[in-house]
Formats: C-alpha cells, sequence, structure tokens
C-alpha cells in the first residue's frame, strides 16, 4: 500500500498530486472536516469526500470522530493514518549511527542510539553503513514495503536535490542516494547533517514559532543551520552553514578541509580534544590524567563531556574558553542577521551552562544591543536525537513538501 503510493507520486500522476495536497496538509494542520480541507485546497466539496473516501479505503486517511459544533449535525473529522507508512532516519557520526523510525504522523516509534559503526570514506563503509541500515530494518516489526524513504545525514558539503555528497562517499559518478537505494531496498534522501538537526528543532523541538533561527552544531566539528523566514536555508547548491571553515584565526593549524586557521581548528570538539591532551602533558592536572598519560588514543570526546558535568575544573574551563571564542563569533552573525534564536545544539551541549553562559556574556560584549536584545540564547531541547529527528522528517519533506 505504502508502496503504491510512493510510486504513484514518484510518477506525478494527477491523482497522485492531488494525494500528495492532501497529505501536505494534514502534515501541517493534523486533523480537518471536509469542507475546511475544501476552502484550503480551493477544490470543490464533493472532490475533497470523494478523495477522501478512496484514501480512507487505501489507509492513509482516518475518520477521527465528530466535530461537537453544539448545533446541528456534525461534520466528521479526518486525519492522517500513523501507520500507513514509515520514515528511517540515520544520523551518521564518525564513530556510531543513530536511527530512527517515525510514523506517518511524524511520532518517533524507534530509536536505536550509539549503533557500532567507524567511518571510513571507502567503498567498504559504505558497505557496512547499509548493512546496518538494513540490519535495522529488518529488525522492525513492520513490512520493508511500508518504508516510505530513508533519510541520511551526512556531514559535510551535500546537495539534497541532486542526491550528492561531495564530502564522503564521494567516489562513483551516480547520486549517493541511488547507490544506497540498491544495496537497501528503499528509496533514499540524503542531507547536511546540522541542517537535518536544525530542521528537527525547528519542527519538533525548542522552535515555537519562530522564523529566523541560528542553530549551531558543536560537535566533533561545527557548522550551522539556518532557518530564515520560517523555512529552512540551503544556498544554491546545498552548501550553506560551513560555519566552521570562516578564515579566522592565525594559528597555522591545518583543518581537515585543508587550509589553515579555521574556526573549527579552535572552535570544536576536536580543539577541545587536541588541547586537553597538550594540557596533561605540560603537567595540568584533571580526573582524566591517568587515563590519558596510560592511553591518550583511548581519550573521547564523550570523557571529556562527562569529566565537565563531574565539575572537573581544567575541563570546564577549556569548555568556557571555546564558548567564549564562540560567543564572538556568533555576534557577528547576530549582528548581520538579527535571529529571533540562536540554539546551542551538538555533542558539546550536553555540557549545558559550562558552554552557554560564556556564549551569551561573549554575545553580549561584542554584539549591538539594539541587535541582541531581542534574540534568545538557548541550547538544544533534543540533544543529541535531533539529528536522527531531522534525518526523519527531511525524508517525509522530500516527499510531500511544496515548493
Amino acid at each position: 500500500m505504502a508502496r503504491m503510493l510512493l510510486n504513484d507520486l514518484l510518477k506525478g500522476t494527477k491523482s497522485a498530486m492531488t494525494h500528495k495536497r492532501i497529505i501536505a496538509y494534514y502534515l501541517n494542520n493534523t486533523s480537518s472536516t471536509i469542507p475546511e480541507l475544501s476552502k484550503e485546497l480551493n477544490l470543490s466539496v464533493p472532490t475533497i469526500a470523494k478523495v477522501i473516501a478512496e484514501m480512507c479505503d487505501d489507509g492513509y486517511i482516518i475518520n477521527c470522530g465528530k466535530m461537537d459544533t453544539g448545533k446541528g449535525r456534525s461534520p466528521a473529522i479526518y486525519g492522517l493514518a500513523p501507520e500507513s507508512g514509515y520514515f528511517v532516519g540515520v544520523d551518521l557520526m564518525n564513530d556510531g549511527l543513530n536511527l530512527g523510525l517515525m510514523n506517518f504522523k511524524g511520532d518517533l516509534v524507534k530509536i536505536d542510539m550509539g549503533v557500532p559503526y567507524q567511518y571510513r570514506n571507502s567503498q567498504e563503509g559504505l558497505d557496512e553503513l547499509c548493512a546496518c541500515v538494513t540490519d535495522f530494518i529488518d529488525q522492525l516489526d513492520i513490512a520493508k514495503e511500508r518504508i516510505l524513504t530513508v533519510g541520511v545525514n551526512i556531514p559535510g558539503r551535500v546537495n539534497p536535490e541532486m542526491g550528492h555528497s561531495f564530502s564522503r562517499f564521494n567516489f562513483d559518478e551516480r547520486p549517493l542516494v541511488e547507490l544506497m537505494a540498491e544495496k537497501i531496498g528503499c528509496r533514499v534522501y540524503v542531507d547536511n547533517d546540522t541542517r537535518s538537526m536544525t530542521y528537527g528543532e525547528m519542527t519538533k523541538g525548542v522552535v515555537k514559532g519562530e522564523k529566523d533561527v541560528i542553530f549551531v552544531n558543536l560537535s566533533w566539528g561545527i557548522g550551522c543551520g539556518l532557518i530564515l523566514n520560517g523555512e529552512l536555508y540551503t544556498g544554491k547548491l546545498g552548501f550553506s552553514g560551513e560555519l566552521g571553515h570562516f578564515p579566522t584565526f592565525d594559528n597555522e593549524l591545518l583543518c581537515h578541509c585543508g587550509k589553515r586557521g579555521c574556526l573549527e581548528t579552535e572552535i570544536s570538539g576536536m580543539a577541545l580534544h587536541r588541547t586537553l591532551l597538550q594540557c596533561v602533558k605540560e603537567g595540568r592536572q584533571t580526573a582524566l590524567s591517568e587515563q590519558i598519560m596510560n592511553n591518550e588514543a583511548s581519550l573521547t570526546l564523550d570523557d571529556i563531556i562527562e569529566a565537565t558535568l563531574k565539575e572537573d575544573l581544567l575541563c570546564i574551563e577549556l569548555i568556557e574558553e571555546i564558548g567564549q571564542k564562540l560567543g564572538r563569533y556568533l555576534a557577528g552573525l547576530i549582528n548581520l542577521l538579527n535571529p529571533e534564536m540562536v540554539i546551542i545544539g551538538g555533542t558539546l551541549a550536553r555540557t549545558g551552562d559550562s558552554v552557554l553562559q560564556p556564549v551569551k556574556s561573549a554575545v553580549r560584549k561584542y554584539s549591538l544591543n539594539m541587535v541582541n536584545r531581542d534574540s534568545a540564547i538557548v541550547l538544544s531541547k533534543l540533544q543529541d536525537k535531533a539529528g536522527v529527528t531531522g534525518a526523519c522528517l527531511l525524508a517525509r519533506k522530500s516527499l510531500f513538501h511544496f515548493s
């Protein structure tokens, strides 16, 4: 049933486009009566009634009961059938995967966090990624045919319209979505990881109607997602948000992009990790000193975050330095864009006030008072689930969004 809808949508038939408009309406409005839907879509009530009856028979729409008007005959209310189709989200990290399953209405019904996976930019690495996704799907209690799209977050430069990643798994002329779809057996959609996190936060997180938002993904690297006038901003080729590669510092540190002095070299989890190792070698003390001296390769970002939450003074100091530096450069973005909200997300957001308060302090110091006074600076609500939530939601949006 779900695959029939998918095939019709991809063919672009007239009836499928009407179904698509109705589904898109219900994705944004939860439920409605037939007259309300008729008015919104500018189609006659008999036409809408006929299509709704067909979609109820096909299992995409359900009767949600009667509207209590207090007079006369109560009209029926209709909405999406949650189990008529599903979307899988894949959040790709260097050392693991977060995988989720979302129903038609947008409820996350299953999530596996931290699935073991070691990123390698090779055919073998891609094969292993697809095998992990396939294993997740095979273990679900639903038929594979009911999965409409698998959404995959890829760090770096991604063009979602073309289905290409230009930073990872870019070793075939064909789009990455085609390669993955062949191996997984489902339609695939790819997007930048920070943009997915931004959309997750926009749709299911801390954003409550704000139209202009900056999302900062402060993880191993640093990226930025933009919501402008209520829409996710991608740029011409989908490459927007490369905040980490602002040419900022005269430190001669080589960034993974191949250039020196990028923002990411001093404001990122990578920079935090490098600086802590250097501090311990210089004799400074931390609860992690013994682990580092015995085997520095065993030190993870999670170790540093946990030590920070346990009030390790050196870790707190280094986190605060990153927050202060980040706030200074966010002040420039705030002066430029005058957003309603700035969200600090990503792995380092788990340190809470240790990173948030220095950011706020630096923003107040370096941005214009009249510009920043209405810009709320907050932590991500979804935290480490933002990526997988956004991946599912963008997979759904890719099928039912009208530009």
